[in-house]
């Protein structure tokens, strides 16, 4: 890896035609009319939530205005589809012990878009013996502390004690992650780092191991053209200090991008002619290469030779970001 915020022309296409495609794809992203009963949540409310997740932090970030405009309509257009956070109200009757709809309206939420009736109803589930059970994993419960943090909810649990016990915050033997575990690995960092925008609260311990072993994992993901995680990890190198960058990372990256804008999950995308499978196989690896351009475009400057470097130390309390579905 080089230090460095990579070419700056080849990032802003690729998220100018990552955010093309997610516009054009809105009609995808609608919700039906059983998204609170019956419906599968991960094929309806995740990608909704993983649009407002990203978009907003694409909004307010990238350098080019065009691309923040797009960024925030698609951000209005998720709020739109929660009906002005009626939805979550509803989700949240019908599933109290639930966490999910918290952590989709804590991404609205930080954006200053409430909603009175579902903070009352947090206010009352958030005290349930049975909501306080364990997550499944500890990364998911940073996701769920985030979500509190963001409405202003007292956190039921001590971030930085939750974090210590992640993947990440294990440094694990890196020869041992796999795919889902490599996956908690990026969202450690993006929970830590309020997805990029704290990238300081990096300690020195976390950021030397992943700038020591990134370059493996990539070489491996993207040997197996994943182009989902290639992403990911992508947006982890650009919260590194110095932001170390990997060019020809980006230019295998670019050459997955398809002619219209879509990033395929793995491999290559299905037909074409298959509007909803190919949109199945594409929005999130392409949300997700929209935000690692964003994030390696906004990454500071390495400092000039012969200069020393930022210093970079945890601070205390974490407080970060929310993550829209595990």
């Amino acid at each position: 890896m080089t230090g460095g915020r990579g070419d700056p022309g080849l990032l802003d296409r690729m998220v100018a035609d990552c955010l093309g495609w997610l516009d054009a794809a809105r009609p995808h992203f609608r919700l039906p009319a059983n998204a609170t009963t019956d419906a599968d949540p991960n094929l309806t409310l995740k990608p909704l939530g993983e649009l407002a997740e990203l978009t907003h932090l694409i909004g307010q970030l990238h350098p080019i205005g065009d691309i923040r405009q797009v960024a925030r309509g698609l951000f209005a257009f998720a709020w739109e589809q929660a009906r002005d956070g009626e939805l979550f109200a509803e989700l949240i009757r019908g599933e109290p012990y639930a966490t999910y709809p918290m952590e989709l309206y804590g991404a609205f939420a930080q954006a200053g878009l409430r909603h009175e009736g579902v903070e009352e109803l947090l206010a009352t589930t958030v005290r349930l013996r049975g909501w306080r059970v364990a997550r499944e994993d500890h990364t998911r419960t940073l996701a769920v502390l985030n979500a509190e943090r963001r409405i202003g909810l007292v956190q039921h649990a001590d971030f930085d004690a939750e974090f210590a016990r992640t993947g990440l915050g294990l440094l694990p033997e890196p020869w041992v992650l796999d795919r889902k575990a490599t996956y908690g690995v990026t969202h450690d960092v993006f929970h830590l780092t309020q997805w990029g925008r704290l990238r300081e609260r990096l300690s020195p311990e976390l950021a030397g191991y992943l700038r020591l072993w990134l370059p493996a994992w990539l070489e491996n993901w993207l040997e197996e053209e994943l182009w989902d995680l290639v992403g990911e990890l992508l947006a982890v190198s650009a919260c590194l200090p110095d932001a170390p960058c990997d060019p020809a990372a980006w230019q295998r990256l670019a050459g997955a991008q398809r002619a219209d804008g879509a990033v395929p999950e793995t491999g290559a995308a299905p037909c074409p002619d298959d509007p909803a499978g190919v949109f199945t196989a594409c929005y999130h690896s392409t949300l997700v290469t929209a935000f690692a351009g964003t994030l390696a475009r906004t990454a500071p400057e390495p400092p000039a030779p012969g200069t020393t470097g930022a210093t970079f130390r945890r601070a205390p309390s974490v407080r970060c970001e929310s993550e829209a579905l595990p």
